[in-house]
């Protein structure tokens, strides 16, 4: 295929916008080598950079990463070609990938190095660690795919991030100031540590493709179609339903009698399914680290969009029996529970939820110092309106495509931007005196007005909430 002026056109404008875009965030980073060094912003921007490569590495052990296309799974993977053969366009786009993230883990390390020698020295060194980082943990989770050996390495590695982001977020502004010293004073040779891992991983990975069974490259090839799928349709609730039904699969579950009966047992039910997913619900309390941690490193931003993201998860990881709900109605006839009742209690799991979450995030935001005391009691009162929220995100319908588009420098489908507000609007509005709170702190003169306020509006977005699927469902 013959590219015209037209596609160069198209590539060159992307290219000059994702600079444009890229560019002021980027330069605020690196504008970090001309300053000293925090040990307060250093630990915390550190400590999410551990987080995040935990997640890097949780993601690519998750689906795959070693996927090939339907029709190289369907023929030359089980096909007595080497190997190494089909899979080297799929290690090329790996190395890519690794090569990209491992970038912005190097601008955001070169952004709290802080000044000192030679800036240049210390931005390559910056950026060859976090390059060193996202290939080597690219190349980890190839290995990881070859065998249950390298897998366990794998997973070892990930709990190891995990654990250093809590001990240094924890101690890496007190005690552990002098070991984060050494990665100031010496990020040139941290760099060559690292970089020659990497090399090592890397040269094992490729060495390791002959070696990866057809079924795993299979399995996270299915993965990988169904993410493609649902990315090509634009809907996105394909894939929480192939999560979800991949996770339950091929369980055996235990039974008990449950304490509980008549709606109750509604509620009980996302319970039971919570404490079956141990990982998912201890990461998310971890999680509620994640805005301090943020506020540290002098991202109010990002802090502001982890307290709401975190808490609309927390919520609408307690409502997939509503989600059931919506896609086969006869299951709740079965259970002789009315519909508006059925709502009522299914509303209570992800208030609870989502309200724990928020406050206790806010109260560890309070121990770090970014504000007053008293905001964590108001994260508590956003239950009910964070339930309403995760409520109206599990009844979504998938994505209406036959909406307009509007074109405001580009095209954006107002199908799907509805569809991505819809829950995050009552997040929004039932949780305005909290927001307006964490905005202006020093206006926060007392908890009792600002509580009440929390409380009354939450109430009523929820109460207002029910009743209009009530009206909704009677009028039809």
């Amino acid at each position: 295929m013959v590219k015209g002026w037209s596609d160069r056109y198209l590539t060159l404008y992307g290219l000059v916008m994702l600079a444009v875009v890229l560019g002021p965030p980027v330069a605020g980073a690196l504008g970090g080598l001309a300053r000293p060094a925090d040990p307060v912003r250093l630990s915390a921007v550190l400590a999410l950079l551990c987080a995040a490569f935990a997640g890097y590495l949780g993601l690519a052990r998750k689906f795959g990463p070693m996927v090939v296309p339907a029709a190289d799974a369907a023929w030359r993977l089980l096909s007595p070609l080497p190997r190494r053969l089909v899979l080297g366009r799929g290690a090329l786009r790996l190395a890519i990938v690794g090569v990209l993230a491992g970038l912005v883990i190097g601008v955001a390390l070169a952004s709290v190095l802080g000044g000192g020698g030679e800036p240049l020295v210390r931005l390559g060194a910056a950026l060859v660690i976090g390059v060193g980082l996202g290939l080597g943990g690219m190349a980890l989770a190839v290995l990881g795919q070859s065998g249950p050996t390298w897998d366990g390495w794998l997973q070892a590695v990930i709990a190891a991030a995990v654990l250093a982001a809590v001990l240094v977020a924890l101690f890496g502004a007190g005690p552990g100031r002098p070991l984060l010293a050494a990665l100031t004073t010496a990020p040139a040779a941290v760099a060559g540590l690292v970089a020659a891992a990497g090399a090592v991983l890397v040269r094992q990975a490729w060495t390791a493709l002959d070696k990866v069974p057809a079924r795993a490259i299979l399995a996270s090839s299915t993965r990988a179609g169904t993410v493609a799928e649902a990315t090509t349709m634009l809907d996105p609730a394909v894939l929480t339903w192939a999560a979800e039904d991949a996770h339950w699969r091929g369980r055996v579950l235990g039974t008990r009698r449950w304490p509980v009966r008549g709606a109750w047992v509604l509620a009980w039910q996302e319970i039971r399914r919570a404490s079956r997913r141990p990982v998912f619900m201890g990461a998310l309390a971890g999680a509620t680290a994640l805005p301090a941690l943020a506020w540290r490193a002098e991202l109010p931003v990002a802090a502001f969009a982890l307290l709401l993201g975190g808490a609309l998860t927390a919520a609408a990881s307690m409502v997939a029996g509503a989600r059931r709900d919506g896609g086969n109605p006869a299951l709740l006839r079965l259970l002789g529970v009315g519909p508006g009742v059925a709502r009522a209690v299914r509303a209570l799991p992800p208030a609870v939820a989502g309200g724990v979450w928020l406050g206790v995030a806010l109260a560890v935001l309070e121990a770090s110092g970014a504000s007053g005391g008293g905001l964590w009691a108001l994260g508590v009162a956003c239950g009910p309106a964070l339930g309403a929220a995760a409520l109206r995100m599990a009844g979504r319908r998938p994505i209406d495509h036959a909406m307009p588009v509007l074109d405001v420098g580009g095209p954006i489908p107002t199908g799907a931007l509805m569809w991505a507000l819809a829950g995050a609007d009552l997040a929004l509005l039932g949780c305005a005196p909290t927001l307006l709170a964490l905005a202006a702190p020093e206006a926060v003169t007392g908890a009792g007005p600002w509580l009440a306020t929390q409380v009354i509006t939450g109430v009523v977005v929820l109460g207002g909430y029910l009743a209009a699927r009530s009206f909704r469902a009677a009028w039809r």
